[in-house]
């Protein structure tokens, strides 16, 4: 091992053992308030149980205790160690300080009472610490209680050390640090399976919320391709209708003629510029090129699509309310494309069921209306498996609009958008996650 490698391993010694003296030190010298975790049992721990079972121990405590010195030292002293247990279900650390000064000062009541008295610890003082250790190992991290755990057995060992043999039996001291070692093994194991879980849950967490931002920019750039087509069609209008204009004219003006060159010339370059960008969003999807030159679809087409879906076993029903009149491009894309995703989800989950498509044509929106009445057999497919909702959301969001979805008092599907079809600017898209934890697709 060279020099470097001696130092850096002496420098991750040392941070180490200093976030251990950190850790104990904040778990053990505070006096803050730690319930139990709602996780489990440990949440509905019975407190009243707890109690109980304290003044049970404090009466034997008591009985073993007759003898050992004043009666109101002992007590005091039995009082302290039962209530310490009832003290460690709020605040463990303060209660384990109590705990061993009470172990402690027992031990030393019992040792200075005479050859008589043969054992520091009682039965119940052993079983009391026992549940302070327990508690207190659930709460805090593992080097806090392993330290705790060795503060007391140091104490046993000193009281086993300066007892006078043969008077004194160690026994008794023996049987309760092994109790003392299995309560604390106990609950560092569940603690750690319980921090283990929660980090499990975190984690899933994250995962969901990057899994809904990644969908939502994967369905983004699909809206940005398909509109591309839509943008591509004006700019290249302009750009001729730029360039035939001075035709139209005799003998137009040089400056007129300077600003149809301008337009055009601002025309074609924005076009390059479109294309660029479609170019990145496609740099990373093959499956866009083999659409890349398809026409978009429009409401024109909404009877081709109807059609292929009754070919696919699923009744379908249209109706249209208002003057049927051609709209902008970006609302037709997007009104074609929300009912056909809106079909595809009661094709997937609605197997069996009737569906009704209603377009309303109303002087500023179009409405969309797609119902489906309760499937005649089980979906094929496991609510939650795609992110059709969030797709469709988008696209009326492109275009200042609204989309709801939501079950029919029937037990069917809804879904319902308006599309503005005045020029108006559109509203910030925004992450739906949780519309699309509620998608069926």
């Amino acid at each position: 091992m060279s020099e470097g490698d001696a130092t850096s391993g002496d420098g991750r010694l040392l941070k180490a053992l200093r976030a251990a003296a950190r850790a104990v030190r904040e778990d053990l010298w505070t006096v803050a308030r730690h319930p139990l975790p709602r996780t489990g049992w440990l949440g509905w721990l019975p407190h009243v149980h707890m109690v109980l079972l304290a003044v049970l121990l404090l009466m034997l405590n008591m009985n073993d205790l007759v003898g050992s010195g004043p009666v109101p030292m002992v007590s005091l002293l039995a009082a302290a160690q039962t209530a310490a247990p009832v003290v460690a279900l709020f605040r463990p650390a303060p209660a384990w300080w109590l705990s061993t000064l009470a172990l402690f000062l027992v031990a030393q009541l019992r040792w200075n009472a005479g050859p008589d008295t043969h054992w520091p610890w009682t039965v119940g003082g052993i079983a009391l610490h026992s549940f302070v250790l327990l508690l207190l190992s659930l709460r805090v991290r593992p080097v806090a209680a392993v330290t705790a755990l060795g503060v007391t057995l140091l104490l046993g060992q000193y009281h086993t050390a300066v007892a006078p043999p043969p008077e004194y039996n160690g026994v008794l001291t023996e049987w309760g640090l092994i109790c003392f070692s299995g309560a604390v093994a106990i609950g560092s194991s569940l603690r750690t399976r319980r921090v283990a879980r929660e980090r499990l849950v975190e984690q899933q967490v994250l995962t969901a919320g990057e899994r809904a931002r990644r969908t939502l920019l994967e369905e983004r750039n699909r809206i940005a391709r398909e509109l591309h087509d839509v943008v591509a069609h004006h700019m290249s209008v302009i750009s001729i209708q730029a360039q035939v204009a001075p035709r139209l004219i005799e003998d137009p003006p040089e400056a007129l003629k300077e600003n149809l060159a301008g337009i055009r010339e601002n025309a074609v370059e924005a076009l390059t510029e479109l294309r660029r960008v479609l170019g990145v969003l496609r740099a990373e999807d093959a499956a866009a090129d083999g659409v890349r030159h398809a026409p978009q679809p429009t409401l024109a087409r909404l009877d081709e699509l109807v059609a292929n879906v009754r070919g696919a076993g699923l009744t379908v029903t249209t109706g249209t309310t208002g003057e049927r009149r051609p709209l902008s491009p970006g609302v037709e894309l997007s009104a074609f494309r929300i009912v056909q995703e809106a079909l595809s989800n009661a094709m997937r989950h609605a197997t069996g069921a009737a569906v009704r498509v209603e377009l309303g044509y109303r002087p500023d929106a179009l409405t969309l209306r797609i119902t489906n009445t309760p499937p005649r057999t089980p979906p094929t497919h496991p609510p939650g498996a795609g992110h059709g909702l969030l797709g469709m959301r988008e696209r009326a969001a492109m275009l200042g609009g609204e989309l709801a979805a939501g079950r029919t008092p029937e037990g069917g599907w809804e879904v319902t958008a308006i599309l503005p079809t005045a020029s108006a600017a559109p509203a910030p898209a925004r992450a739906h996650a949780k519309d699309s934890a509620e998608d069926p697709v």
